[in-house]
């Protein structure tokens, strides 16, 4: 499958699973992949996270297509850089990403990261034979920048093991905001998902279980640092979002599963959906 840049402002789902990838007859219609969506934005390509989605997305660039694309990571745990090392791109002349990042909790640079733990430590591609033109913008939460002259990037803290940052992505009066992985709060609405995802068009928010799952005291979850659907909707209610996108599916969760979750998520928020491998959103 080819694909386009939209003129538009798009989101295409190139892997929605979490934590480690999940193919097989059961996975089929969702997807089995790990975290990788792209927003296309007047023509210009936006890449978040690296799991094992980011391999079809970079399978899909057309022959003889040069990328010139900004990817993103909200951190670095290993279903969201999987990906990386099979990205065909990255090994070819030509094409150019500018790469955004925090700082791991090492306190070590991204560009050093990227270079001597995503792509040596974990994979057996050489570094050295990396083509395509690298630039890195090393990032912390709470940061904000207007990105390619008109695409305003703003960030925050998300509950997660080890550190995690969301994102909020505006243009042309439109936004989309992508906040994986991130536990909610026990006592409170988390204010960092919360400010972050105010009047969004588009909330892509990690509901990796159910309410139930959660807090099953046989099997808790509990500071696993993933939320619920549940959870997810009443975020998308106090912050006015228009359409919640439910991501980051638990790994056991079946096809015939995720049915039951999105059938139970339309009684509640008819607005929302459960996010497929391969899905395009386009923002109203």
């Amino acid at each position: 499958m080819e694909i386009a840049l939209s003129p538009d402002f798009l989101v295409r789902f190139w892997g929605v699973r979490g934590s480690i990838p999940a193919p097989g007859k059961s996975t089929v219609r969702y997807g089995g992949n790990t975290s990788c969506i792209e927003l296309c934005i007047g023509g210009r390509r936006l890449i978040f996270d690296g799991g094992t989605g980011l391999r079809s997305l970079g399978d899909a660039i057309a022959p003889g297509e040069t990328l010139d694309a900004f990817l993103f990571f909200t951190h670095y745990h290993w279903d969201h850089i999987q990906g990386v090392p099979f990205f065909k791109p990255l090994f070819e002349p030509g094409h150019r990403l500018t790469i955004h990042g925090s700082c791991t909790n090492t306190g070590e640079a991204l560009k050093h990261h990227f270079c001597e733990r995503i792509l040596s430590a974990h994979s057996p591609i050489p570094v050295g034979v990396i083509q395509a033109e690298l630039d890195f913008c090393d990032l912390s939460p709470g940061d904000s920048f207007v990105l390619d002259g008109d695409i305003k990037i703003e960030t925050g803290q998300l509950n997660h093991p080890n550190g995690a940052m969301g994102y909020r992505v505006s243009w042309n009066g439109k936004t989309v905001v992508y906040a994986t992985d991130t536990e909610h709060l026990p006592d409170r609405m988390d204010e960092h998902v919360v400010n972050l995802s105010q009047g969004a068009d588009v909330l892509v928010y990690d509901a990796m279980y159910t309410d139930e799952e959660y807090n099953n005291p046989r099997s808790s979850k509990v500071g696993w640092g993933h939320s619920t659907w549940q959870e997810g909707v009443k975020v998308a209610e106090v912050a006015g979002v228009k359409h919640l996108a439910v991501f980051h599916h638990e790994p056991n969760h079946s096809d015939d599963f995720l049915d039951e979750v999105e059938r139970q998520l339309k009684e509640r928020s008819p607005a929302s959906f459960l996010a497929r491998e391969g899905m395009e959103f386009k923002i109203p």
